[in-house]
């Protein structure tokens, strides 16, 4: 399956959410090609509970996009990524970034593994475990995990990963105000930024949390 293969209203629903997100409409044909991947894998791995693409561009697609302007150059471990979200999106978005897709379900390592080879993404990076026993300790700039846990689960999981001075980068629902308060002695937020996704209802927030 290309790009060519999705169906139709796909490819205009992704160009308009990257014009309305001020991202560059070059990007669209990496995205597509993305996509069309994941929906077929999708169909015999289960890789994702999102079926419909036109639903996939808009909760998958964008919604990793959105925390696009928060991400410096440098590496980030993308933690739980599963099918590469929102490391591969990032990694298209950002050429300067060096991403490390972290996730320890085989079928969806195999799965990005692929797309990372078809994408000829060279920023990118399968890493097939779990995130507690990457043994990569301070060797990150910047953490993220989109769905994975709370903010201290992150940090208890994935902290050692970052370098002194890194960012975690937690992508949020409602304002978080329970897990913020719950965060271990040492971690703390350095903001909270409330995120607009284009065609996805409800609230979005990127928690931006440093080390100690």
């Amino acid at each position: 399956m290309s790009e060519h293969d999705l169906p139709a209203g796909v490819a205009n629903t992704l160009q308009q959410g990257l014009a309305s997100m001020g991202l560059a409409a070059e990007l669209a044909p990496p995205l597509l090609r993305y996509l069309a991947l994941l929906h077929r894998w999708n169909g015999t791995y289960n890789l994702t509970a999102i079926r419909d693409p036109q639903e996939m561009v808009t909760r998958h697609l964008l919604d990793s996009l959105a925390m696009q302007p928060f991400v410096g150059d440098g590496s980030l471990a993308d933690l739980g990524t599963g099918p590469g979200l929102p490391g591969i999106p990032l990694a298209i978005a950002c050429p300067g970034l060096q991403v490390t897709l972290v996730e320890s379900n085989g079928k969806k390592a195999r799965f990005m593994r692929e797309a990372v080879r078809q994408l000829g993404l060279g920023n990118a990076r399968v890493a097939e475990s779990r995130a507690e026993a990457l043994a990569e300790p301070g060797s990150y700039d910047q953490l993220t995990a989109r769905a994975m846990d709370t903010l201290a689960g992150i940090v208890r999981v994935g902290g050692h990963l970052l370098r002194p001075g890194g960012v975690l980068l937690a992508m949020k629902g409602v304002y978080p105000h329970e897990e913020i308060a719950a965060l271990p002695a040492g971690w703390q937020v350095r903001e909270v930024v409330p995120l607009s996704v284009p065609g996805l209802a409800g609230e979005r927030h990127l928690v931006t949390v440093t080390g100690p």
